[in-house]
C-alpha cells in the first residue's frame, strides 16, 4: 500500500505597523500568508509581489523572501511542512475564499489540537483549488533591465518614453525592446502598464480615491486607468478590492 501523504500545520498571527520590513529570510516549510488588513510587497529573486487584503500568498519551502509591510499590516500566516502534490512549486498570489479565510484565522490564533487533522484536509482541498493572479513585476538579471523594471514600480507617475529609457541606459531602442522581452516576457509597454498598475494596489486598500491614484500612477483619465486594472485583474478596481 502506499504511504499515507503526511503534512503538519503551524499558525502564527502578527500585526506590523506600515513601513516596517521583515528582512530577507527563507522557511523549510511551504508557507501561507493572508492580511485580513494592509498590503505586502514580497519580493523573491525572480519578481515582486503585490498582495493586497482579501488575497493570500503562496511561498515554497526553501524560498529567500522579505516583506515590505504597507499600512497597518494584520498577518496571518500558516506553514505547511511536508509533501503534497498539490502544493505549487512556485510563488503565486490568488483570492482567499470565505473557506480558506476562516481555516487560516483559526489555524494562526490557536485550534484545538483535535481539530487539526480536519482544518489540515480542508486547506489543502482549498490550496488544490487556488488560480494565481497577475499580481507580479518580474525581475531582470541584465542590470539595466531591471533598473527600468524597478523604477516603473517605484516611480509610476514618471512619463519617460521608451526612446527616452533607451537614451537612460545607453542602448539603442530597439535593442531595448529586444531586452526588456528577452527578460520579463512582456513589452515595454505592457511592463510600464503592470508597474503602475501594482502601484496602485499598495494604495487603493488604504482608501485612497481612484482618481487620484489613477492620476499619481500616470494615466491621463480614471476611464483610462479603470480600463487597465481590467485588462490586468480581469475586474475594476471596485469589484477587485471587494
Amino acid at each position: 500500500m502506499p504511504k499515507p501523504i503526511l503534512v503538519t500545520v503551524e499558525g502564527f498571527a502578527s500585526d506590523f505597523r506600515t513601513g516596517e520590513t521583515i528582512e530577507a529570510h527563507a522557511h523549510n516549510a511551504h508557507q501561507i500568508v493572508h492580511a485580513l488588513a494592509g498590503v505586502m510587497r514580497v519580493r523573491v529573486e525572480d519578481g515582486t509581489w503585490i498582495v493586497p487584503p482579501g488575497r493570500i500568498l503562496w511561498m515554497p519551502a526553501r524560498t529567500r523572501h522579505e516583506i515590505h509591510c504597507i499600512g497597518l499590516l494584520k498577518m496571518r500566516t500558516v506553514y505547511l511542512d511536508g509533501f503534497h502534490p498539490s502544493f505549487p512549486t512556485a510563488v503565486g498570489v490568488t483570492s482567499v475564499s470565505p473557506l480558506m479565510r476562516e481555516i487560516m484565522v483559526r489555524l494562526a490564533e490557536g485550534a484545538e489540537t483535535q481539530q487539526l487533522p480536519h482544518l489540515t484536509a480542508l486547506l489543502i482541498d482549498e490550496i488544490a483549488a487556488m488560480t494565481f493572479e497577475p499580481l507580479h513585476l518580474p525581475h531582470a538579471k541584465d542590470e539595466r533591465i531591471a533598473r527600468l523594471s524597478s523604477a516603473l514600480l517605484e516611480q509610476p507617475g514618471d512619463h519617460t518614453s521608451l526612446r527616452g529609457w533607451a537614451d537612460r541606459l545607453r542602448l539603442s531602442p530597439r535593442t531595448l525592446i529586444r531586452r526588456i522581452k528577452d527578460e520579463t516576457g512582456m513589452t515595454f509597454r505592457e511592463l510600464r502598464r503592470q508597474g503602475r498598475i501594482l502601484a496602485a494596489l499598495e494604495r487603493l486598500p488604504l482608501g485612497e480615491s481612484v482618481t487620484n491614484v489613477a492620476m499619481d500612477v500616470g494615466f491621463d483619465s480614471p476611464s483610462a486607468f479603470i480600463q487597465a486594472f481590467r485588462n490586468v485583474t480581469g475586474k475594476t478596481p471596485g469589484r477587485y478590492l471587494k
